[in-house]
């Protein structure tokens, strides 16, 4: 069996598939915001989505607080969010 790896990597692209990995990584970010810690509020708030373009499309939730690298070797929120999400499909 051969496979058309030119069709999976149109297919790793389209708009279609670059929703469905958008609305996971928003239901990952947002599990993150519900759950993050707050003490002033800055860490929960720069939780955000993003994607990039390699050979397919990947999908990102990040924290972009200055501390939110502190946080995360603490609490483990984005991959606790993320272990969550992947329970539910």
């Amino acid at each position: 069996m051969e496979f058309n790896n030119a069709f999976f990597e149109q297919l790793g692209r389209s708009t279609g598939v670059r929703g469905v990995v958008d609305a996971a990584a928003e239901r990952v970010a947002a599990t993150a915001r519900a759950n993050a810690p707050v003490d002033t509020g800055q860490y929960r708030n720069s939780i955000r989505t993003t994607g990039k373009m390699q050979r397919r499309y990947v999908g990102l939730v990040v924290a972009g607080d200055d501390k939110a690298m502190v946080i995360e070797s603490r609490t483990g929120n984005l991959a606790r969010a993320l272990r969550a999400n992947a329970r539910r499909r």
